[in-house]
């Protein structure tokens, strides 16, 4: 990350989206608060003391601060980012703050990312399947080097649904499995120890609600925090896919 510009006295302006569902008073708008820019002042920085020094109402979700957790992913200027990530030194004078789509609103910039993505691997099965019999004694499975990168690319996602919001297909299509599903069962996928076969997975990923129901804008690869390298993901589900159907066939 290139170094904060220092401000010189800069005042920001930030339009954040205000709204509290629970609340049959409040309706969708925008509301209008100004800090001073500082040194390495990030968008987390920069909300906590809003809420602290002019409105303690002020919802948004942070956890980590460190880029892992995922919590403070939301619509900057229009696009997905991580607060924890987001320098205000990197932005313009008017910083505009609304809270990521598909997922439902708690409130403000507060999103439900964990509801969406409980359903997504349920509905994916995303996890190891497996008639083998746990043995605590037994020696741990050993797998080629590269294999095993490639499967600790895809567990770098932190879940925090910046991808999803930046999906085109996903934003149009609730039922899309999104960039970040999409992941997942590339991770599974390629992991030895999950027994299913290509034409098990080939009912999973090879429908419109999967890899084919990509429109191909790729967003969610310029979006991604962690740099997931989403296009390789997408190219090796497509060739399993298209395997399987041959096999099929």
């Amino acid at each position: 990350m290139k170094p904060a510009r220092v401000s010189g006295g800069r005042r920001l302006r930030f339009e954040i989206f205000r709204y509290n569902p629970e609340d049959p008073r409040s309706t969708p708008h925008m509301q209008d608060f100004e800090l001073d820019d500082a040194p390495y002042m990030s968008l987390f920085l920069a909300l906590n003391m809003i809420r602290e020094q002019q409105d303690p109402s002020l919802q948004f979700d942070f956890a980590c601060r460190s880029a892992i957790c995922g919590s403070c992913g939301m619509m900057v200027n229009g696009r997905p980012a991580l607060g924890c990530r987001t320098l205000t030194s990197d932005l313009p004078d008017v910083i505009r703050l609304h809270p990521l789509p598909v997922f439902k609103l708690i409130g403000d910039l507060s999103v439900d990312t964990g509801t969406w993505f409980r359903e997504m691997v349920e509905k994916s099965e995303a996890w190891i399947h497996t008639d083998k019999v746990f043995d605590p004694e037994a020696v741990e499975e050993r797998m080629d080097d590269d294999l095993a990168q490639a499967i600790y690319e895809g567990e770098r996602c932190i879940e925090c649904g910046c991808c999803v919001a930046s999906c085109g297909a996903a934003n149009v299509n609730e039922s899309f499995a999104g960039p970040a599903g999409l992941n997942r069962i590339a991770r599974f996928m390629m992991d030895p120890r999950d027994q299913r076969s290509d034409a098990d997975w080939f009912e999973v990923v090879a429908t419109a609600e999967g890899v084919f129901g990509c429109i191909g804008m790729m967003a969610c690869h310029d979006v991604c925090p962690k740099e997931l390298p989403l296009l390789e993901v997408y190219a090796y589900l497509r060739r399993k896919s298209l395997a399987a159907a041959f096999n099929r066939s």
